[in-house]
């Protein structure tokens, strides 16, 4: 009975760890978006890749969510191996600098977290607000959790099992690593994995060498989650997983070697157990950092010749941007619907496609990618035509009413889609041009306005695809309520734009008429992707109809 006890309270402990990491990822993601790529790309140096790594991994207390991050961008050409591999790199040494972070013990700043966060995620309007309290809640429940951690291990550290096992573990340093691979990987997560060793350590429930196994294998455990969750995605994308994986594993295999062989323990000592098994996860991430860096180009040319890239012959790359429309489907509305969503897809994502360089040919003025993000409107305007020729060819006489409200909804949106496109490529785009021509720079208050607003605008482009797919109320409701937030935002930014016409500078008077016509094709752009809540809300009996008053006082004039 004690054991079921201490195997129900670790399960609790564990499963409310992981749930408090993953909230504050989630607070974060949602919070700051589409700028995470900015932050990525803006690198030029490998060691600021890496610091850049560094930094998203300990905002987001995850490695493996940065190396996805940097899988994404890698495959859109957004990055490069070299780059990328710097950054995750940086990336699991600042999930090993925020173990330290969370290993403190702050169980007196629990109560102030969850007030405060709470109090920010029930009474706050603003979605950015919400997110900051989603955060401190999810800090608060990770120092509930290892709390939670520490007390059921109390009961069963003088019984015979668990020394028993611990003893076994410290013997076999290769099966200490095996199951902090497996733990890490099974938890998806590596912040959780070596929070737990470290709290065991701390309370003496396993020995230090125990301990500094296991915490090897969850450094090797963490390298094979974004394998395993980039197993569907193309060879170019998997690359920087692979090449991390390999790194990552050899050097963790040497350095359980060379901790079993030699004192090096005897050097990384500093005060308790625990914080000698922090001081080595962390020694060993800057080790590999240092040693990793200079041979990145080498490593990028090994990893091309072992991992190609599959080449796409002529005919596929021109067949590429084809509808996915199948006539055959017509006389199925269920079939033709599907259709008719995945098309909606494709067309979301051609004009995400565009979107998404908009501030950097803002920055470089770039005639040749100008030119090509105007191609790719020819794509999104040719899908347009191909669902409304679909449409038309439906068997209405033959669909129920639902179906057919269903279809003209989807017809809807591919409008709105397509007008997202023109105004990506009628407006944003001729701006772009305009600046570059005339030498014109914002003003760096412009600029960071410009750029919190693009980012709020790609991020809720997500949200809207992801609403297009699930149907889900309330991620419509989230998206009506980013919609009036990029609202304000480009209110807001338009007033301080004046305030600084009114104080005289230079910069904001000679991009004026560029800085606001950019903001309100953003506010248009976005307001085109969240139009795909309107049905669903309505549906859900969460929109008015309108809202004016429609009644008057008899007695008013």
């Amino acid at each position: 009975m004690p054991i079921l006890s201490f195997l129900l309270h670790l399960a609790g402990a564990t499963m409310l760890l992981l749930f408090a990491v993953r909230m504050v990822r989630t607070g974060i993601e949602r919070g700051f978006g589409a700028g995470f790529q900015r932050v990525l790309t803006q690198q030029s140096s490998r060691s600021g890749a890496a610091m850049s790594g560094l930094g998203l991994a300990v905002v987001l207390q995850s490695s493996a969510a940065v190396a996805l991050l940097v899988s994404g961008f890698c495959t859109n050409g957004v990055l490069t191996f070299a780059t990328g591999l710097a950054v995750v790199l940086g990336g699991d040494l600042g999930s090993a600098l925020l173990i330290q972070v969370l290993s403190i013990r702050l169980d007196w700043l629990v109560p102030l977290l969850l007030a405060s966060g709470g109090w920010l995620f029930v009474k706050s309007d603003q979605r950015r607000l919400r997110q900051y309290g989603r955060i401190l809640l999810g800090v608060a429940f990770i120092l509930i959790a290892l709390r939670f951690l520490r007390e059921a291990m109390e009961p069963i550290r003088e019984s015979a099992f668990l020394p028993a096992v611990a003893d076994y573990l410290a013997s076999d340093y290769l099966t200490a690593f095996i199951v902090g691979a497996v733990l890490a990987f099974v938890m998806m997560s590596s912040v959780a994995t070596i929070l737990m060793c470290v709290t065991l350590v701390a309370i003496g429930a396993i020995p230090l060498e125990a301990g500094i196994s296991l915490v090897l294998g969850a450094n090797l455990g963490s390298a094979v989650i974004p394998l395993w969750l980039t197993r569907d995605m193309p060879q170019v994308a998997r690359r920087v997983p692979i090449a991390n994986l390999c790194l990552r594993g050899s050097w963790a295999l040497i350095a359980l070697l060379a901790v079993n062989a030699l004192p090096i323990t005897d050097y990384l000592a500093m005060g308790t157990p625990a914080q000698t098994l922090i001081n080595t996860h962390i020694g060993f991430n800057v080790l590999l950092v240092i040693v990793s860096l200079p041979l990145l180009k080498v490593i990028e040319t090994l990893v091309e010749r072992v991992l190609p890239e599959t080449e796409t012959p002529d005919d596929l790359q021109a067949e590429a941007p084809m509808s996915v429309l199948d006539t055959t489907t017509l006389s199925n509305p269920a079939l033709a619907q599907a259709g008719l969503k995945r098309e909606l897809l494709r067309m979301a994502g051609l004009t995400e496609q565009m979107a998404r360089p908009v501030l950097e040919v803002f920055e470089t003025g770039d005639k040749a990618r100008i030119g090509d993000l105007r191609r790719l409107d020819n794509h999104v305007n040719d899908a347009l035509s191909g669902i409304r020729e679909f449409v038309s060819a439906m068997p209405w006489s033959d669909m129920s009413k639902p179906d057919r409200k269903a279809v003209r909804q989807m017809m809807e949106y591919a409008i709105n889609l397509e007008t997202a496109g023109d105004i990506i490529s009628k407006r944003l785009l001729p701006l772009a041009t305009e600046k570059a021509k005339g030498g014109i720079k914002f003003s760096p208050a412009g600029w960071s306005e410009l750029c919190a607003l693009y980012d709020r605008v790609m991020a809720n482009m997500q949200l809207a695809v992801n609403v297009l797919v699930s149907d889900d109320l309330e991620s419509a409701r989230q998206l009506m309520a980013e919609k009036s937030e990029v609202s304000r935002l480009e209110g807001k930014s338009r007033k301080k734009h004046l305030k600084r016409l009114a104080s005289g500078e230079g910069d904001s008077f000679d991009s004026s008429d560029i800085h606001l016509d950019a903001l309100r094709a953003l506010k248009d752009l976005n307001s085109q992707y969240a139009a795909v809540a309107y049905p669903i809300l309505y549906k859900g009996g969460q929109l008015l109809e309108t809202r004016l008053i429609t009644t008057l006082d008899e007695d008013e004039p």
